[in-house]
């Protein structure tokens, strides 16, 4: 039995929760619990990497160490993201995080590129950027058998509403990011069948009075927007702003993390290129470009709350909206019958348990 203010779907309930083995069981109210917060398991749909382990070069046992560390701060569902690479690093990651994927360890891979704007390509490697391949997102797909879940694409590039189509047709993602486009070419990308926006704002035009461009566009339709909330992607006024016009059914928090997250300031690596990290600020060391984060996604929960957003919202924004993303309805809210995926939280949002299907996660933070 764990015991406490449980947070549920629009309100906090004071009371017990029991376990029914790997499941949620019953859920009785008693005002005389502790001030533990208890909430569902955290899902983060981009992710690079953490604990000095990355997810981008397609190493199953850094990849296990990188959702190990996660999994400490309370991310019990998380995808594997990548940054743009040659087809062959693809192809070879797609098939080595599958075990991965089918021991439950990640809920897939994310490829944030390679099919990006040029001009919006951020700490993405420009040498590996071309334009959308539904050749290639075939054939990762058929070796995938499920593990490609997300793919993000810049829609104003050429054959980019194909490949969107084509992710749609086949199940996975299709996200819309690292992009120049009008506000058209963004509503076009979304009735092609695009259902995300990959972390809003950061590796996007800015809008425009008279051409609202992709932060509008996304924000006008039916697509979920992430939002990394480490307060230095997105002010807080900006990520309340976006949260509360979205609303917590279509916005998600994520960490977009990389290998750094966690670890000393120094020298890293993301995708080939070097980065510097200094007072928690990732940066690529050629251009001082922001690099990724070294958040997790306990803290962006904080930071969410800290800006104003309701806890109940913030709550949703960083289990059950995510969830949804990946179709995963036997998660992300505390309901019977659900997955136990559960943190117990003190007054203060910092993690005190972590249980993954009604299994207790050792305590490895300092």
């Amino acid at each position: 039995m764990i015991s406490g203010q449980i947070v549920r779907p629009g309100a906090v309930l004071r009371g017990h929760l029991h376990l029914d083995g790997p499941l949620i069981g019953e859920i009785i109210e008693d005002d005389r619990v502790g001030d533990d917060i208890i909430v569902p398991g955290f899902v983060d749909l981009h992710c690079h990497g953490g604990g000095g382990h990355t997810f981008t070069e397609g190493d199953p046992d850094d990849a296990r160490a990188a959702a190990a560390f996660h999994l400490a701060h309370g991310t019990t569902t998380m995808l594997a993201s990548l940054v743009s690479s040659p087809f062959d690093l693809m192809r070879d990651a797609t098939a080595a995080y599958l075990p991965l994927v089918r021991a439950g360890v990640l809920a897939g891979v994310h490829f944030e590129g390679p099919y990006l704007s040029a001009a919006r390509c951020g700490a993405q490697n420009p040498e590996f950027l071309r334009d959308p391949s539904v050749e290639e997102l075939s054939a990762l797909v058929k070796l995938g058998e499920g593990t490609v879940r997300m793919v993000t694409v810049a829609p104003e590039l050429p054959g980019a509403l194909d490949a969107i189509a084509f992710l749609r047709d086949h199940g996975v993602i299709a996200a819309v990011g690292h992009t120049d486009a009008s506000y058209a070419d963004v509503l076009a990308g979304v009735a092609a069948g695009a259902t995300v926006g990959t972390h809003l704002f950061n590796g996007m035009r800015p809008p425009h009075h008279r051409e609202p461009g992709p932060v509008i566009g996304l924000l006008s339709s039916i697509a979920v927007c992430e939002l990394i909330a480490d307060n230095i992607h997105l002010h807080p006024g900006m990520l309340a702003f976006a949260a509360k016009t979205a609303g917590p059914g279509r916005a998600a928090l994520i960490t977009d993390a990389m290998d750094a997250t966690g670890m000393p300031d120094g020298r890293y690596d993301l995708g080939g290129q070097e980065v510097i990290v200094a007072d928690r600020v990732a940066r690529l060391a050629r251009n001082g470009s922001i690099a990724g984060s070294t958040l997790t996604m306990d803290e962006a929960l904080r930071n969410a709350v800290a800006a104003g957003i309701p806890l109940p919202d913030a709550v949703a924004m960083a289990t059950a909206t995510p969830a949804k993303v990946l179709g995963l309805a036997d998660r992300g809210e505390i309901t019977t019958g659900k997955r136990a995926d559960l943190v117990v939280l003190d007054p203060e949002l910092r993690v005190r348990r972590v249980l993954r299907a009604g299994t207790e996660i050792p305590p490895t933070i300092g």
